[in-house]
């Protein structure tokens, strides 16, 4: 069976792997808990970067969120968002908050990008240049949060052409089922794919098949 994907234009995206959102001892982690015990969230996720990482080829990408005490003071203009990440000091850059939560951290050869402020990866950091410097046609955006974040990645990277997977077990979001399948109808249109992580691990095996 011929793979969805193209040997060599493969990458993959993770949003918001710190421990603000995946140490129980993050100012986050509480919102998505319940989640990422139903859909297995961290396993997947690590079982999503330990097979990705077996296929050498395929550039693994790793962004963050990070606030300083400038932006937390200056902003004019403050979404409801931005005020209750502001309100408790969420994503405070230099802080142990804002690091890599270990199981899920990147290694070295792989790309940190610079910390992105807004929801859109693509629109806030170099990445889209750095896709088309390893040509990147295919990108895989897995991490928190699936109606932020890696919906408003989605849904730019989409705009821009690439051909786009999600998961269905590699994301989270706060709200439990009604937000979870509000999310997948969401993420659905604006993604080619939208699969677990086995399914998408098993399309990268067929490449070497």
């Amino acid at each position: 069976m011929p793979s969805d994907y193209e040997r060599g234009r493969v990458g993959l995206l993770l949003v918001d792997l710190v421990n603000e959102n995946f140490s129980k001892d993050g100012k986050a982690y509480a919102i998505y808990a319940s989640e990422y015990e139903r859909l297995g969230t961290i396993d997947n996720l690590g079982k999503l970067i330990a097979g990705v990482r077996r296929h050498k080829e395929i550039p693994v990408f790793y962004s963050k969120t990070a606030f300083t005490d400038e932006d937390y003071s200056t902003w004019k203009h403050v979404s409801g968002m931005h005020r209750e990440m502001f309100d408790h000091r969420l994503f405070e850059a230099g802080t142990w908050n804002t690091e890599f939560y270990e199981d899920l951290a990147p290694q070295p050869g792989e790309v940190i990008l610079a910390p992105h402020k807004g929801l859109d990866v693509l629109h806030h950091t170099d990445l889209e240049f750095l896709l088309r410097q390893r040509s990147v046609e295919y990108l895989a955006i897995a991490g928190v949060s699936g109606i932020m974040a890696v919906e408003s990645t989605a849904r730019t990277a989409m705009e821009r052409a690439y051909h786009v997977t999600t998961f269905t077990d590699a994301i989270a979001a706060p709200g439990g089922l009604v937000t979870y399948q509000a999310m997948m109808r969401g993420l659905n249109m604006i993604s080619h794919r939208v699969v677990s992580v086995d399914d998408f691990l098993a399309s990268l095996d067929s490449l070497d098949a």
